[in-house]
């Protein structure tokens, strides 16, 4: 008999993948209760956390011998204490927490552009390895659990970096194309030396939908900065990042591709376009609706070190009018 699995997440996701996991044999269950294996993809840690060990949480109600299978992101030690309470409860968990290829890929989901870090105690069932390569275009397998979410952070922060840079890229370039004048037909484009770059593409053909989206993002470095925190590490880059992906969520692009990074650096008129509205920046921030980076702007209120805590923005109602 084939396996059945069980989804609980984005529905973005499970949209995108169920096909393949359709074509490797495994059979789509109506609930938890009657799954071979639950599949999990949480965006936030909130959630998350709600769904394993809140009221009726997958630990508590899913049937002995169930395979929790994890994809969302969260710290190496939240991984370890899920494991733990799973193993008591007689339950296998797989941490697989999905990893992008590319943060801007026009099929982000698609299988050659997801990374499968795998950790579990137990070894891994022929139905659990079917899933996964259904899933993953590579799965590696790395340990304990925790060191799947470690690899996880690792592979995503480099990929954040760029994302901030690339887009900086873009707005210093636009900005100064207007000063300096426009460039003759047989001129070398200003920033020749990144255009080729995927983010610079994607801005360039406002690629801003896409089912990898900025929350996800945000629930990525959000995680890599609490294990940050566990480890007594400062990652001021990753918090830059966060602080400008938690703006772009809070004027309404929480569910934007992470390339609408870009349509912060804009007016308001670009914003409105794509749909994004300043005044919930008002709003929440209690600031003019005047978004432009002045000199004389205080931005001392981004420096508070309890900023990046997850719950800054976990439980923060991003499509509130």
């Amino acid at each position: 008999m084939a396996a059945s699995y069980a989804y609980v997440g984005a529905p973005t996701f499970i949209k995108a993948v169920q096909g393949r996991l359709a074509d490797a044999g495994l059979v789509r269950a109506d609930d938890t209760a009657s799954a071979d294996i639950v599949v999990t993809f949480c965006t936030t840690a909130s959630a998350l956390e709600d769904l394993y060990f809140g009221d009726d949480g997958l630990v508590g109600s899913a049937g002995p011998g169930t395979v929790l299978v994890d994809l969302s992101a969260t710290t190496p030690n939240f991984a370890r204490e899920i494991n733990a309470v799973a193993t008591v409860n007689d339950l296998v968990m797989v941490e697989a927490p999905l990893t992008v290829r590319s943060l801007v890929a026009e099929d982000a989901f698609a299988r050659e552009n997801l990374l499968g870090p795998v950790a579990s105690e137990s070894e891994l069932s022929e139905e659990v390895r079917t899933l996964l390569e259904a899933i993953f275009g590579e799965v590696v397998e790395v340990g304990a659990p925790g060191r799947a979410q470690l690899m996880r952070s690792t592979h995503t922060l480099p990929l954040a970096a760029n994302l901030a840079s690339a887009i900086e890229a873009v707005a210093l370039d636009d900005a100064a194309a207007r000063s300096v004048g426009a460039l003759d037909a047989d001129q070398v484009p200003l920033f020749c030396t990144v255009s080729t770059d995927p983010v610079v593409r994607a801005v360039q053909q406002r690629r801003f939908a896409g089912d990898y989206t900025a929350e996800m993002l945000l629930a990525e470095l959000s995680a890599a900065l609490m294990a940050a925190d566990d480890a007594e590490v400062i990652l001021p880059g990753v918090e830059a990042t966060m602080h400008l992906l938690e703006l772009l969520a809070v004027i309404g692009g929480a569910d934007m591709a992470p390339a609408a990074l870009a349509l912060v650096y804009r007016d308001e008129a670009a914003g409105a376009a794509a749909g994004l509205d300043w005044t919930r920046a008002e709003q929440a921030y209690g600031r003019g609706s005047d978004h432009s980076r002045d000199e004389d702007e205080d931005w001392s209120d981004y420096d508070d070190p309890d900023w990046a805590d997850d719950s800054d923005y976990d439980d923060f109602d991003y499509t509130a009018n």
